[in-house]
């Protein structure tokens, strides 16, 4: 019964792979607003969408669209570009959105420049999918928007919260944890701040692919019979290897803001918050990990060696599905 109900479990998490290792995929609602009270509006989506809704821009009542909307695709996005007229009252106190955040369980980056010079931004999710513009910005309100947005990243990115797992495993000992942890955090910041700024680019769908590898690498070294009597280098240098590791990672993470292309006035707030708020979600995640470690050691201390490999197992399999279903998006 045990074997089935482990063989039920991981064949479930094996259905949800494809969705669950990286469900964020954050629209960009860029409107310029001129003197006269016309705007240009720019709408660009990832072209993968979560299923369950459609993403929509929501704009006031009294704006209405002067021209037809224009359509640009590419691999990764679409773009619909129109303008419209507000009006003499311009967009102060009025309400803007997107609509079907709560039902693909996305978020909205919202960037709204006023004909006063004045830069508004704001990023929208299921329980806040309109903000009004206010008369004045607060510079806090965008740190904890991109702050919850980095949050909301890592906790729904279920291969680097395995990938960060499997660390948790190899680093044997609370200070070689430590370090092994920040290694990978310094590798993934350097490139999710090189390629937020632009300074580097890689293909995506390569990226992901090597993700995939480093933890199957990973996974391969766990489960190794001989690990404790011939170190490998990933168990003599784990946080070395890290930040290897580490590097292709943060391309994956800038994927989330890179692919829907971040305001330049943004850059600064949006790189650091965000990335802050990855590592909250990740101290959180490995914190959960050593309590339920400690919780389940002297269960799994009588248990049988197929059990006990369980985690390693279905961590392998799981990154081989990857590996595979990635790389066939290649071609």
């Amino acid at each position: 019964m045990l074997r089935r109900c482990a063989l039920a479990a991981l064949v479930a998490l094996l259905g949800a792979a494809p969705a669950a290792a990286h469900p964020l995929a954050p629209s960009l609602l860029s409107i310029d607003e001129a003197a006269d009270g016309a705007i240009a509006v720019t709408f660009k989506m990832a072209r993968l969408q979560p299923g369950g809704g459609e993403v929509a821009p929501e704009l006031p009542e009294r704006c209405t669209p002067s021209e037809r909307p224009r359509v640009e695709a590419d691999d990764s996005s679409v773009t619909v570009r129109w303008t419209a007229r507000c009006g003499d009252a311009g967009l102060v106190g009025a309400r803007v959105g997107v609509s079907g955040l709560a039902e693909t369980n996305t978020n909205a980056l919202v960037r709204i420049a006023l004909r006063d010079g004045r830069l508004v931004s704001a990023v929208l999710h299921g329980g806040a999918p309109s903000l009004v513009v206010p008369e004045r910005a607060s510079p806090l309100a965008v740190f904890s928007d991109y702050l919850r947005l980095g949050v909301h990243h890592i906790a729904t990115g279920f291969d680097h919260l395995l990938f960060v797992f499997g660390l948790v495993l190899l680093a044997r000992g609370t200070r070689r944890l430590l370090w092994t942890v920040t290694a990978f955090t310094a590798g993934h910041s350097v490139t999710l701040s090189l390629a937020a700024l632009g300074v580097v680019s890689f293909p995506t769908r390569a990226i992901e692919v090597a993700i995939a590898a480093t933890i199957l690498a990973l996974a391969v070294e766990l489960a190794r019979p001989d690990a404790s009597t011939s170190e490998s280098l990933l168990r003599r240098r784990p946080w070395a290897v890290a930040f290897a590791f580490g590097l292709l990672h943060g391309f994956g993470f800038a994927g989330a803001l890179a692919q829907v292309g971040l305001p330049q006035e943004e850059i600064p707030v949006a790189l650091f918050s965000f990335n802050v708020g990855i590592e909250l979600g990740q101290v959180g995640f490995v914190a959960v990990v050593l309590a339920l470690r400690r919780v389940l050691a002297p269960v799994l201390a009588g248990a049988p060696g197929w059990l006990v490999r369980a985690p390693v197992t279905a961590m392998g399999a799981l990154s081989v599905y990857w590996c595979l279903d990635r790389a066939t998006r290649l071609f």
